[in-house]
């Protein structure tokens, strides 16, 4: 399948100026229409947990941080990349992961545990799009040129590849984006650290994308929270019929717990060398 990076000229791109420089957007929308409560992606999606808190192989550093491959798509997706560009990069080789075969990168949000790790993957793979959020500092885009990664600006949600998404941009203390995957189960949402609050952004994403949500799988960033509010947030995100939760890196080894114990068999578990298979 033809890569949509290919040409600057596919309708998926138009050109912005950002505090004078030029980059390219994800045109808003691209791709929602299509999205119906049947269709969507039905072959094995692969995410290979590269960076977390927590690990599941000996040979591997847990630090704090979150990164995933994901690959079965019609393109190979880094999102995130951690803190520490060394354990970043020993944590990938050690997978045996190919970075020659990552298409582009998605960053959440501009804080340094999910974008610190960014000098690891370059010495292995650039020339390569990173899709970030709008409000990414002008800073922050400079240095991916320098580092050899093209911006790609997002607003709001819009297709990246063949069933996969963007949420768009979140509001709140931090903004956030998240990933979306279009399956035939439903959604298959992954969130950096969900700093504009997990509930509110699983129902913008319900709304926008006017389907149910199968599963969310990353950070929640619970980790103030009281075993009340908690339970208020666990029940949050079953009323809007979310069959499937992966919750890890700043969720909060309490708050992942009563995650477990509310999900059972439905919990998936992440960490540093696991590789979760969804089909």
């Amino acid at each position: 399948m033809k890569k949509i990076f290919t040409s600057v000229s596919l309708f998926l791109f138009f050109a912005v100026s950002v505090s004078g420089q030029n980059y390219r957007s994800l045109e808003a929308d691209s791709g929602l229409a299509g999205i119906t409560s049947v269709n969507g992606i039905d072959a094995t999606i692969t995410i290979s947990v590269i960076y977390d808190n927590y690990k599941v192989s000996d040979e591997l550093k847990a630090d704090w941080g979150f990164a995933i491959l994901i690959s079965g798509l019609s393109e190979v997706v880094l999102f995130d990349t951690g803190a520490n560009p060394d354990i970043f990069e020993t944590n990938f080789r050690k997978m045996k992961l190919d970075a020659s075969s990552v298409d582009f990168l998605v960053l959440s949000h501009e804080h340094g545990d999910h974008t610190g790790g960014i000098p690891g993957f370059v010495r292995m793979k650039s020339n390569i799009p990173v899709i970030i959020p709008a409000s990414f500092s002008g800073e922050f885009k400079k240095k991916m040129l320098r580092s050899g990664l093209e911006p790609v600006i997002v607003n709001k949600p819009a297709q990246i590849c063949e069933s996969l998404y963007t949420s768009g941009e979140f509001a709140g203390p931090i903004t956030e984006q998240a990933l979306v995957f279009n399956t035939t189960k439903g959604l298959v949402v992954i969130t950096g650290c969900s700093h504009p609050g997990i509930v509110e952004m699983l129902k913008k994403i319900k709304t926008d994308f006017n389907k149910n949500i199968y599963m969310v799988f990353g950070g929640f960033h619970l980790l103030q929270k009281s075993d009340k509010e908690m339970e208020g947030i666990i029940a949050g995100i079953k009323s809007l019929g979310v069959i499937k939760c992966g919750a890890t890196h700043c969720t909060g080894d309490k708050q992942i717990r009563m995650f477990k114990d509310s999900f059972g068999d439905d919990f998936v578990e992440a960490g540093a060398g696991n590789t979760i298979l969804f089909n």
